[in-house]
């Protein structure tokens, strides 16, 4: 079998305040697993209902963060697809009636917290419908407009409309509305595109929401040093497209090793960085991880759940090894979650992430010590915290790989890996 699993469970030691500086981060958030709902297609009734039902399997699998997919009024004026994006939204305070109603959503939210789950929504913060409610009910100057007066778009967002960030009463509103998911009890926000929005609207507003909210976390699709402070977690897009193209031959294991050092000198060790072999995106346009990474799916998924700094991220099917592009603008749900090979991997890779405290996001984490004297495409490395230590061989070819550990000489298969 290609993967071989070996925790080794040593006596787990908390680290006491004393030895370590306060948390930077909220201390539930650590060690903490993502998995991305898309509410659209987690059911075949598409709801919050069809979610709430599907918690206890969830909490089977191990998962602690719960991020919902846009769950918001969707607008009707130049729609795409029948159904239209999550992310062209008509009015930020109600919930998308083909989820449910928003009495359904507090339902949700409160099963979730019940079973132990935080749950966060995803927050739009660059764009809106053009048929959004501040069209009518706020000044022209809330949007970007060209020289006729028209409002714009980025991109081929031709459903969306840019809000205009030099305006600070852009700012207030989006305040106000963030607070009122809040005050319903959410565990915070991932925030959409966040580097198209100016840093310094993040700067302003998330300190105080942070000291009203002190508990939350927030979430940046971004890659940008800039909002490392404001954010507790952001993207690790360049790891993610790295990734991908080890697993197509093309870039050298070699670029992995390096990018160890040239992150953290870019962005530093102390902010989470989300990880993961697919999502929403990637998936919907750019094929599923078997599609993009072919037999390497399962050997970058161990390093997601295993390299410092991470967060890994499991999306909507990948516990159940779901091969298709998932539709983006209309019905297309998944119908089949019986348990199988890849739920028993996602599974066993969430309890050793749990397990050990050497693997921690941000700076309660152990550095990666890359491993000497390794065939050049095995990538191996070890992570150690007192008397906790993980170490991961990763055979990153095609081919098998003979390697030495300790006194035995063991074979990777191709894409293979061994966990001690």
């Amino acid at each position: 079998m290609k993967r071989i699993i070996i925790v080794a469970l040593a006596a787990l030691t908390l680290i006491s305040g004393a030895c370590r500086r306060h948390d930077l981060h909220p201390a539930w958030t650590y060690n903490t697993v993502v998995y991305e709902v898309n509410v659209r297609q987690f059911s075949p009734e598409g709801t919050f209902k069809g979610v709430e039902a599907q918690l206890p399997r969830l909490k089977d699998l191990g998962v602690d963060i719960l991020w919902l997919m846009p769950i918001y009024e969707i607008g009707k004026e130049e729609r795409k697809g029948s159904l239209g994006s999550y992310y062209a939204i008509s009015d930020y305070t109600k919930v998308n009636p083909e989820f449910g109603t928003m009495e359904d959503f507090e339902a949700l939210l409160a099963a979730a917290h019940e079973a132990g789950f935080r749950l966060i929504l995803d927050w739009v913060a660059n764009q809106t419908a053009p048929d959004h409610v501040w069209m009518t009910d706020k000044p022209a100057g809330f949007y970007e407009r060209d020289s006729l007066g028209n409002a714009v778009w980025e991109y081929d967002w031709t459903d969306t409309r840019s809000l205009n960030y030099e305006n600070t009463d852009v700012w207030a509103a989006q305040d106000e509305c963030m607070r009122f998911w809040l005050e319903k009890g959410v565990d915070g926000f991932r925030c959409d595109a966040a580097a198209e929005v100016p840093a310094n609207f993040w700067k302003s507003i998330l300190p105080g929401i942070r000291q009203n909210y002190p508990d939350i976390y927030l979430l940046a699709e971004a890659e940008t040093p800039e909002l490392t402070g404001s954010f507790d977690a952001t993207y690790a897009w360049k790891l993610h497209h790295l990734l991908n193209d080890v697993a197509q031959g093309t870039k050298p294991v070699q670029d992995l090793r390096n990018y160890l050092a040239e992150d953290d000198a870019w962005m530093g060790t102390d902010g989470f960085r989300l990880m993961f072999t697919s999502n929403h995106d990637e998936n919907s346009w750019s094929g599923s991880e078997f599609e993009r990474m072919g037999d390497a799916a399962k050997v970058m998924e161990v390093l997601c759940f295993t390299l410092p700094k991470g967060q890994p991220l499991v999306y909507t099917g990948q516990e159940v090894g779901i091969t298709r592009r998932l539709e983006f603008f209309e019905k297309d749900p998944i119908t089949d979650w019986s348990p199988n090979e890849y739920t028993a991997f996602i599974r066993e890779l969430v309890a050793l992430r749990h397990a050990h405290p050497c693997l921690a996001a941000g700076e309660k984490g152990a550095p990666a010590v890359l491993i000497p004297d390794m065939p050049e495409d095995v990538f191996a490395f070890r992570r150690s915290l007192q008397d906790d230590s993980v170490t991961v061989y990763a055979n990153l070819s095609a081919a098998p790989a003979n390697i030495v550990i300790g006194e035995n000489n063991i074979t990777l298969e191709p894409w293979g890996w061994k966990i001690l």
